[in-house]
């Protein structure tokens, strides 16, 4: 029987099926994915194979190919990486620029892992309705330097239903992972969309200005218009895992663009003569926080360590 995984419990994985059942399994085997040394063999949204057992249990037997998933290094800090989900056709990044902040680096590095595996990204800035006028002035340069790359991006308040349309649009008929850091809204979010899921919520920390776990465990939920949201826990930072240091440019589509005219084609972008990306972030055509983001990526890559401090 074949199923999709629209649950992970951590000792568990729920199934749901053709039919509309959810089966709760568990792991067959040893299960090693070619090429990935992951924490999570199985993730929410993968198409796998059940073996039904008499207790109306069952065992993953297989997992299906995947047309994408997105990855990040394991919190653990070690060079094994965690898939957030698979089979998805977009990703909303749901940020905040008060309670908590969310930093330039983290959704650089965000965005450049779904380059990576060709994932569109919508960039929602959330809790509107909290902008003092500096964090209006704010949002509205983050909205100007994601748009002017390429991104959708756009402000809404989860609370007040301001500016929801975004979200709204963007979901329907598709396969969408909501992702961000703890607190910044993500269950509201969900609320809203869908009053009956009932997901919990918390509030941001006092004292440390950053949001504390309320979803545990990743889940997808379907969408009456068509389609599916896949919520997830709140992640701190975002490690980059398995990215060549020569390749991090191609992740980032104005630098990618502007390198096509450096003058050596194995250009680092970093101290090379003739480099047309140090000319362009020079002349403020690159932004010097996607530069840095750019260069935090390369060490992770080249060092093989994960900075936690963003």
């Amino acid at each position: 029987m074949e199923g999709i995984v629209i649950k992970n419990t951590g000792s568990w994985y729920i199934v749901g099926t053709a039919s509309g059942e959810s089966i709760p399994c568990k792991i067959k085997g040893n299960f090693r994915l070619k090429g990935i040394r992951s924490t999570n063999p199985i993730a929410v949204g993968d198409h796998v194979d059940i073996e039904l057992n008499p207790d109306n249990t069952a065992f993953i037997t297989r997992i299906h190919d995947r047309k994408n998933y997105i990855i990040r290094r394991a919190s653990n800090l070690s060079k094994e990486s965690h898939i957030i989900a698979a089979n998805i056709d977009q990703a909303l990044l749901i940020v905040t620029i008060n309670s908590p902040v969310t930093s330039t680096t983290f959704i650089d590095r965000f965005l450049a892992t779904a380059e990576a595996y060709r994932i569109p990204v919508v960039l929602v800035i959330n809790k509107s309705d909290t902008f003092t006028d500096e964090d209006k002035e704010y949002a509205e340069a983050l909205c100007y330097l994601y748009r002017s790359i390429g991104y959708e991006c756009g402000c809404v308040s989860a609370t007040t239903g301001e500016g929801f349309e975004l979200v709204d649009a963007s979901i329907t008929g598709k396969i969408t992972l909501l992702s961000g850091n703890s607190g910044v809204g993500k269950s509201t979010i969900i609320n809203r969309i869908l009053p009956d899921a009932h997901v919990k919520t918390g509030a941001v920390s006092a004292s440390h200005h950053k949001g504390m776990h309320t979803t545990t465990f990743s889940e997808m939920y379907p969408l009456p218009q068509g389609g599916y949201i896949i919520d997830t826990p709140g992640i701190k930072g975002f490690g980059t895992i398995d990215f060549e240091p020569k390749e991090v440019a191609h992740f980032f589509p104005e630098i990618f663009r502007i390198a096509q005219q450096c003058k050596f084609g194995d250009c680092t972008h970093r101290h090379e003569p003739g480099c047309a990306v140090l000319q362009a972030l020079e002349n403020h055509e690159i932004s010097q926080s996607r530069y840095a983001s750019y260069l935090s990526i390369i060490d992770d890559s080249s060092d093989g360590k994960y900075r936690e401090a963003f």
